[in-house]
Formats: structure tokens, sequence, C-alpha cells
């Protein structure tokens, strides 16, 4: 082979194996950040924000929450939280919170959970309006949030909610209470991180 046919092709091969190099490297990145995407997204289940309330401020909500170490029940505000009541009764009947945890427990303050992540992050894929007017006692059921830094509206997590282990008056006005435990706060102070979520249950009356 002449010496300039030699270089020629040592130069197109060149060529080609950098266009593979590039080509592969791209869809690695693709498919990186899908994976990331749906990751950060923690959607579970094909579910979306209620458009308007559907339920009535005058019949009576309570859910029973199946845990590993018990069940708890609680009264649902639909008059001061119907938005709220709404989101909690749809994910309960799509059965959203079925072996989900409690990812967060912090002692005399809050069980947390309802993130299909488990990292705290995670949600149904939607924030709710803000409904703040109820207290937090003990025992109060409530939505999480993100802080106000990047959320000044003070939506809800879409999914995310936690109990009171004690009143926590600091936190009035600025968290969406939907409901109040009436049985079962012994079982909510034996939570513990990682506990599971079995089953969450609305009866209407």
């Amino acid at each position: 082979m002449k010496k300039g046919n030699y270089m020629k092709l040592r130069r197109e091969i060149f060529w080609v194996v950098v266009l593979l190099l590039i080509t592969g490297g791209c869809k690695k990145k693709e498919e990186k950040g899908e994976e990331m995407k749906s990751e950060a997204s923690g959607v579970k289940g094909a579910v979306s924000a209620p458009e308007k309330p559907d339920v009535s401020a005058d019949k009576k909500y309570t859910a029973v929450i199946k845990t590993t170490k018990g069940e708890i029940r609680v009264e649902l505000y639909p008059k001061e939280a119907p938005f709220s009541v709404t989101n909690f009764v749809m994910l309960a009947e799509k059965n959203f919170y079925d072996g989900l945890t409690f990812h967060r427990v912090v002692p005399d303050f809050v069980v947390q959970g309802g993130d299909p992540t488990g990292t705290g992050t995670g949600g149904p894929g939607y924030t709710m309006p803000a409904e703040i007017q109820l207290p937090h006692k003990e025992g109060a059921l409530a939505w999480a949030r993100l802080p106000d830094t990047v959320n000044p509206q003070k939506r809800s997590s879409g999914s995310q909610f936690y109990i009171t282990h004690k009143a926590t008056p600091f936190l009035d006005g600025e968290y969406t209470v939907f409901g109040q435990t009436i049985s079962g706060m012994d079982v909510v102070h034996q939570i513990q991180q990682g506990d599971i979520i079995q089953d969450i249950a609305v009866t209407v009356e």
C-alpha cells in the first residue's frame, strides 16, 4: 500500500472510532437522564391531582391507617380542608399508600410517611393548595410541604403526611391540618423509621 493511501485509511479509521465514541456517550447520558428523571418524580401508579373538592361537609369521613405496629383511626375534616380530604381519600381508594413506609420519625415531634421513594423527596407528581386553618393538637394529621424559600404559597405535598406526637403550636399557620387522630395514639408513639403503611381505608357516614 502506498504511503498516501495508508495515511488516508488511518484518518478514516480514526474518525469512525471518534464517531462511535461520541454517539455511544450521548446514548449513555440520555439513558442516565431518563433514569434520574424517573427517580426524582417518585410517581407510584397513575394518579392526577383532583381538579375540585369531591367531599361533603355534612358527612363524617374516618380513615383507618393500618401499619405494621397496629391501626390508627383518624377523623378527616372535609369542611375545613375539602381539597386535602378529597386528595387523601382518592389516594387511599387507589391503594397509593399500600406498602409505603414511614420514612421520617422524630421522637416527641412527628411520624411522616407517604413518599413512594422513601427518601422524603417523592410524591404523586403534584402538590395541593394550602388550606391552613386548624391547629396542631396531639395526633394532628397534616400535609408535609417544601419550605417557603421555594414554596411561598405553602402548597402541600401531594401525598406525604405526618401525625404529631404531641401539640406543636409552632407549626400552626404554616401547614395544612386535615384530620385528627381519634384512636391509636399508642401506635403512633410506637412507629419507627421504616415501618410500613399496609393499607388506608376511608369510611363515609
